[in-house]
C-alpha cells in the first residue's frame, strides 16, 4: 500500500509579510503567467477531491492548493498565518483563539468567515464519515465556535501543545456549498467543476481517461496568482513512462525519482536535479488481524501474522542495509523508527537490546523454539494448524521501488522458512484491498512533517474502521491501548524534550510490534525542466548536499514560465523586506518576531 501523508505545506516567508504588514505589495496577477501550462507528475492515482475522506497524496496535493487552512508551516518549521492572522492560548492551555483574515472571498464571491471554519471543524468532530481523514486530529477538541466573523475558538478537553500545527492539515470548506452534501459525504467525490474554494489554484477538471487533474490560477489569491495560468497534474502507471515524458517535454517536473532514474538524468542540460533528506519511509506492513473499532473481525489475512514471533522473525530476516546499497544506490538511510531523519528531533533508533537488525540465524532460532518446523520445500509449518508459513506480498505495479525490493524479500524470507508470493497490483487495486483486510503483507509508504501527530495517529485504536461499511484511517489495523495512552500524553506536553521522550516510547512500541517494518528512508529525488520553468525549487545545498525540504504548494505557486521570466525583471520575489510575524507565546498572549526575507530564503 502507498498511503502518503501530505506534509502540511511550507509557507513562503512572504505569507508572513502579508499576515502582519498590509503595506507590503504582492506581485500583481497581471504580470503572472502568459497563458502557459505547468505539467506535473502526480505522486499517486487520484481518488477524490473530498478533503474529509482523502488520504492519497495526489488528492491531498490538489486539496491543499484549492482550499485554505487556518495556518501553514513556515521555513523554520513553525506555524505561520494563512486564514488565521494570529492566534493565542489561554493561561490554562485549554482555549485557542484564532483571528480570521477579513476581506477574503470564496471563488464564487461569497465572503470567507470564521463560520466556515467552525462548520468544517464541527462536521469532522460530529460526523463519522467526515472524520475519516482527519478525525484523529480533533479527538481532544471539546468544542469549536465562531463568536463573530473574524474569531474562531477551539476548546480542548486536555491541554494540547500542537493545535497550530494540526490546523495546517485541515482544509476549510465553504459551508454554503457543502451543507447540501453532508448526507452522502462518505461517498461524495467533490468533482463538480469548477470547485468552489480558496487557494492559489481553482479545481477546473479531472479526466479519467488521462488520469489528470486540471487547475487554473486564482487571480484573487491574496498572495497573488501563480505565474502559470494552468496546472495539469497527471498520474502515470509507470514511473519510467513519467521520466520519458519529462525528457520529451510532456512533463515539467517529477518529485519521486528512483536512484537509477536520478542518475540517468544527470548531465541533461535542460533538467535540474534536487535532492532533499528524506521525510518519508518505505516499509512492509503485516496484517495483525483486520477488525473494527468494536472488535469485529473481517478480511482474509493470514492468522499466522497475528503471532508476534513470526512478525519478529520476518523483521530479523530482512537485510535493510543491503536494500539501501543495492535498491536505493546509497541514497537512503537504513530504516528503524516510525519517524524520519528529515526531522531529527523526532528521529528514533532502537537500542542494541531492542534491535531487530538483520540476523537470520536468530530468526531461525526463534521459529525453531516456537515449534515451526521445516516442511516440504523448505517452508515452515504451524504445529497447530499444519499450515505453511506462506504469505502474499502485495506490491505496486506502478512503483519502481517495489519491484526491486520484492526479490530480496523473497530470498531472505525463504532462508528462514517463510514463503512469499508476490502479487503485483495497481495503486488503486492495492488500496482497494487494504480497507477490506484482504491481504497479508503490503508495501507501504508514508511521509511526515515537523509535527508527528498525524503519522503517529494512524497507528492508534481510534483510526480502526467504526463498522464494516465505513473505512477508518488506520494504517495496518494496529491497536494498543498503551500506545494510545502515550499518544494522548504527548499532545499535552509543551516541553519539547519531554514530548520527544514520550514520542520515543511510542516508536519503541511500534518497532517491537513489527506491524510496520521500516525498510529505509529514501532521499527525496526531484527534477524540473529549466527550459520550461524558473523559480520552481528553492534554497541552496547544505554540507551534505541536500536542498531544503521542497513543497508542492510553493513550487507550483512560485514557478515562472521561462518566456515570462525572460521578459520581466521581477519574479514576484520578496527581496530585503523586514517582516513582522505574530507568534504565540507558550503561556498565552503574543509577541512580535522580526526576521528578514530574501529571495534566497524563499520557502
Amino acid at each position: 500500500m502507498t498511503l502518503r501523508l501530505l506534509a502540511p505545506v511550507l509557507f513562503l516567508a512572504a505569507a508572513c509579510v502579508l499576515a502582519a504588514s498590509p503595506a507590503v505589495a504582492v506581485a500583481s496577477s497581471s504580470s503572472s503567467g502568459s497563458g502557459s501550462t505547468l505539467r506535473i507528475e502526480a505522486d499517486t492515482a487520484f481518488g477524490t477531491f473530498n478533503p474529509f475522506t482523502a488520504y492519497n497524496q495526489a488528492d491531498l496535493n490538489e486539496i491543499a492548493v484549492i482550499y485554505p487552512m487556518l495556518t501553514q508551516t513556515g521555513e523554520n518549521g513553525q506555524p505561520e498565518p494563512y486564514l488565521a492572522t494570529a492566534w493565542s492560548i489561554s493561561p490554562d492551555h485549554l482555549t485557542w483563539t484564532f483571528k480570521i483574515r477579513s476581506g477574503l472571498k470564496w471563488t464564487d464571491g461569497v465572503p470567507i468567515t470564521a463560520r466556515d471554519v467552525a462548520w468544517t471543524y464541527n462536521l469532522i468532530m460530529t460526523n463519522q464519515a467526515a472524520g475519516t481523514a482527519n478525525g484523529s486530529l480533533v479527538q481532544n477538541f471539546a468544542s469549536v465556535s465562531a463568536p463573530n466573523a473574524t474569531t474562531f475558538v477551539v476548546r480542548t478537553k486536555q491541554p494540547q501543545s500542537n493545535v497550530p500545527y494540526l490546523t495546517n492539515m485541515i482544509a476549510i470548506v465553504p459551508e454554503h456549498i457543502w451543507q447540501n452534501d453532508v448526507t452522502d459525504i462518505g461517498t461524495f467525490k467533490n468533482m463538480n467543476f469548477p470547485i468552489v474554494g480558496y487557494g492559489p489554484w481553482i479545481g477546473a477538471g479531472y479526466s479519467t481517461t488521462n488520469q489528470d487533474a486540471t487547475l487554473t490560477a486564482n487571480p484573487s489569491y491574496y498572495l497573488g496568482a501563480p505565474k502559470f495560468r494552468t496546472l495539469i497534474v497527471q498520474y502515470f502507471t509507470s514511473s519510467d513512462a513519467a521520466v520519458a515524458a519529462l525528457r520529451s517535454g510532456e512533463l515539467d517536473s517529477i518529485d519521486d525519482l528512483t536512484p537509477t532514474q536520478y542518475g540517468a538524468l544527470k548531465g541533461d542540460k535542460n533538467i535540474a536535479l534536487y535532492a532533499s533528506q528524506s521525510n518519508s519511509w518505505n516499509a512492509i506492513e503485516l496484517n495483525p488481524g483486520a477488525r473494527t473499532l468494536s472488535g469485529q473481525k473481517f478480511g482474509n489475512g493470514s492468522p499466522l501474522l497475528q503471532v508476534p514471533v513470526i512478525r519478529q522473525a520476518i523483521a530479523l530476516a530482512i537485510n535493510r542495509s543491503e536494500l539501501v546499497s543495492k535498491v536505493a544506490d546509497g541514497l537512503a538511510v537504513t530504516g528503524a523508527g516510525f519517524l524520519t531523519p528529515a526531522f531529527p528531533q523526532w528521529w528514533w533508533t532502537p537500542s542494541a537490546s531492542e534491535s531487530d537488525a538483520y540476523d537470520p540465524a536468530r530468526a531461525n532460532r526463534l521459529l525453531d523454539a516456537a515449534g515451526y518446523t521445516m516442511g516440504p520445500g523448505g517452508v515452515r509449518v504451524d504445529p497447530k494448524t499444519h499450515q505453511q508459513l506462506s504469505f502474499r506480498l502485495g506490491i505496486h505495479s506502478d512503483n519502481g521501488y517495489d519491484s526491486l525490493i520484492a526479490p530480496y524479500l523473497e530470498e531472505w524470507l525463504q532462508a528462514v522458512g517463510i514463503k512469499i508470493t508476490v502479487q503485483a497490483m495497481s495503486y488503486t487495486e492495492l488500496n482497494t484491498e487494504l480497507p477490506k483486510g484482504d491481504w497479508d503483507i503490503l508495501m507501504d509508504t508514508w511521509s511526515t512533517d515537523y509535527d508527528p501527530s498525524y503519522l503517529l495517529s494512524i497507528e492508534s485504536c481510534g483510526t480502526l474502521p467504526p463498522n464494516l461499511s465505513t473505512p477508518g484511517n488506520t494504517d495496518a489495523f494496529y491497536c494498543n491501548p498503551a500506545y494510545d495512552t502515550l499518544y494522548n500524553q504527548q499532545l499535552t506536553e509543551f516541553s519539547l524534550p519531554q514530548r520527544t521522550q514520550t514520542v520515543d516510547q511510542m516508536q519503541s512500541i511500534l518497532y517491537a510490534a513489527n506491524v510496520d517494518i521500516i525498510l529505509y528512508y529514501p532521499d527525496t529525488l526531484q527534477a524540473v525542466r529549466t527550459d520550461e520553468a524558473k523559480n520552481f525549487f528553492f534554497g541552496t545545498k547544505n554540507e551534505q548536499g541536500f536542498y531544503p525540504q521542497q513543497n508542492q504548494w510553493i513550487n507550483w505557486w512560485s514557478a515562472t514560465p521561462v518566456a515570462a521570466a525572460a521578459s520581466s525583471s521581477s519574479t514576484g520575489a520578496y527581496i530585503g523586506v523586514a517582516v513582522a510575524v505574530v507568534v504565540v507565546l507558550g503561556g498565552g498572549g503574543f509577541f512580535m518576531m522580526r526576521r528578514r526575507s530574501t529571495a534566497g530564503e524563499r520557502e
